[in-house]
């Protein structure tokens, strides 16, 4: 009885949506999973977890995924680190000041941090490692490279405009003393600084392209660090004893298993052999929530984050080079259908971009902005087929293609959907699913149609949503280019006024959405997954990143 009670409470939380999403950062444990009995538990402090695909980069100037993110933010460290509340916390730098216009900050850093191979971490390592990623002949390019354009003619010396990069508003003024000028005041950049593109990088790395796929040229400077790499099979990190906050961290080593099967993920977790399964690295079969709520019921978590999952259009490529036809493939979906029939985590049902839990102007902006900007209509969606197929000359649509990246939810959701529009359009949908590494490169190279997506803040703010559609964004994986769009973004930024901002970004998100339907928003996400009972002081944020630096084994 109290089991059945506490999953009532449970799922009555996950419908109250906006209500969970409102708190910045995560509970001290994250689940409620601490009175079980222990089971098998690992008899050191070893943390077992999961990937469900090799991170495609552990660079931090080049990481755009969230598998290569959760390793990097255990390996580096920047001048912020995220706590657990979601609040800014020394890092790196021990202290900051910020000018009263808003413009500089001056960051402090500690004398006593270091890499992982015993040099002192410098504002001078800083200082290269953001000027390496807005490089306009870095190579690759930094997909990330936008997020920097805060900063002084970061812009203009990243597009060639300036060819000087010390007219670039960071400077190392001396050992342990950053000089940061911004572009205009940005009320979360201090936040930005816990973002890995920010993170610093060893000197080492110059004129190595490799350095960051060999523990031994893979220096770091956070809690951990890479001791094992074997692609395809597991990821092993160690304490790294020259971090600088070495007594706060518990675990001597994290192993991480590369496993892309939900149902494998899910029996290891069953045998003892994982102490976590699920978001944000991994999945848990959809088809076995129902008999996990009643076998593992205090071990679930479920909880909404500010992430969305969505399609995008190749609007380059016919035939979504037509407006009509991407507003027809949209409306033609039946999104409560796939997330109470297929996803079945308390997931909700997206019709804009930006999710619940983002910070507004005085509320969160999802209820300031309602998302109202298309409506699922069967009738309106064949209609706009009809029209967009005159307007491309078509007789009969062309058969689409449709890829994801290989994982048995994405697989399900892609033949649902690809279902939904063979019968509702009458359009012949063929499903591809994509290595991780392929797939991120085939999007990046507009190398497709229809594209399955994901996006979870880097920041509490709409704009980390708005500015990745901007035309030179390097996250913008859609080829859609829009003047009007751009300015709005240009003008949101230039500005400290946060109703004009909002309302700016609205206008933007009105555009991307309503307008040209360049994205195709599905759901809301929430965070499903499992945690043991003798995994202490884990952590998920607003947006399901997972912080495990400073948990432990009971």
């Amino acid at each position: 009885m109290k089991k059945q009670k506490k999953l009532l409470l449970l799922m009555t939380l996950i419908l109250a949506f906006s209500s969970v999403l409102a708190a910045c950062g995560a509970n001290k444990n994250d689940q409620s999973a601490n009175n079980g009995e222990a089971g098998n538990k690992p008899k050191e402090q070893v943390f077992r977890m999961n990937l469900a695909s090799d991170p495609p980069t552990l660079d931090p100037g080049l990481s755009q995924d969230n598998t290569s993110n959760t390793v990097i933010n255990a390996v580096f460290e920047g001048l912020v680190r995220k706590g657990a509340e979601g609040t800014e916390e020394p890092g790196v730098a021990e202290k900051w000041d910020v000018s009263e216009d808003g413009l500089k900050y001056v960051f402090t850093l500690r004398q006593d941090a270091k890499w992982s191979n015993g040099d002192p971490v410098t504002a001078k390592d800083f200082e290269y490692a953001w000027k390496r990623v807005l490089d306009p002949n870095f190579t690759p390019a930094s997909p990330y490279a936008y997020q920097l354009y805060y900063i002084k003619n970061a812009e203009a010396y990243n597009l060639g405009e300036i060819k000087d990069a010390n007219e670039v508003g960071v400077k190392a003024t001396d050992d342990y003393t950053l000089e940061v000028t911004l572009e205009n005041p940005t009320p979360y950049f201090l936040s930005l600084m816990s973002f890995q593109t920010y993170f610093p990088v060893h000197s080492s790395v110059e004129g190595n392209a490799s350095w960051a796929t060999k523990p031994d040229t893979l220096i770091g400077n956070g809690p951990f660090k890479v001791s094992q790499m074997t692609k395809g099979q597991k990821i092993e990190l160690v304490k790294n004893d020259q971090y600088w906050d070495k007594d706060s961290i518990k675990l001597e080593k994290v192993q991480m298993s590369i496993v892309n099967s939900s149902a494998t993920e899910l029996s290891s977790y069953r045998n003892d052999e994982l102490d976590y399964a699920g978001h944000p690295t991994g999945n848990i079969p959809t088809d076995q929530l129902t008999a996990i709520k009643k076998e593992l019921g205090d071990e679930l978590m479920i909880k909404g984050i500010s992430s969305t999952y969505f399609y995008i259009f190749n609007t380059t490529e016919e035939p979504f080079d037509n407006v009509n036809i991407r507003k027809a493939f949209s409306m033609a979906i039946d999104r409560k259908a796939i997330v109470e029939k297929i996803t079945q985590g308390g997931q909700l049902p997206a019709y804009g971009f930006v999710p619940p839990g983002i910070k507004g102007e005085s509320d969160e902006y999802r209820n300031e902005v309602p998302d109202t900007y298309f409506q699922e209509n069967l009738e309106e969606a064949k209609k706009l087929l009809e029209q967009g197929m005159k307007e491309k000359g078509y007789t009969t649509m062309p058969e689409v293609t449709l890829i994801h990246n290989s994982d048995d939810n994405h697989k399900k959701i892609a033949l649902a959907i690809a279902d939904m529009w063979k019968n509702n359009l009458g359009v012949t949908v063929k499903v591809q699913n994509q290595e991780w590494g392929v797939f991120l490169k085939n999007r990046d190279d507009l190398n497709y149609q229809v594209a399955r997506s994901g996006w979870g803040a880097d920041y509490n703010d709409p704009m980390t949503y708005i500015d990745m559609w901007t035309s030179n964004g390097g996250n913008n994986d859609t080829g859609f280019k829009n003047e009007e769009y751009d300015k709005l973004v240009k003008d949101a930024y230039a500005t400290s006024d946060n109703a004009k901002r909002m309302e700016l970004m609205s206008q933007a998100e009105k555009i991307l959405v309503e307008d040209n339907q360049v994205v195709m928003p599905i759901y809301y996400y929430s965070s499903v997954s499992l945690v043991k009972p003798w995994v202490k002081n884990l952590h998920l944020d607003y947006k399901g990143d997972i912080d495990f630096t400073r948990a432990y084994i009971e």
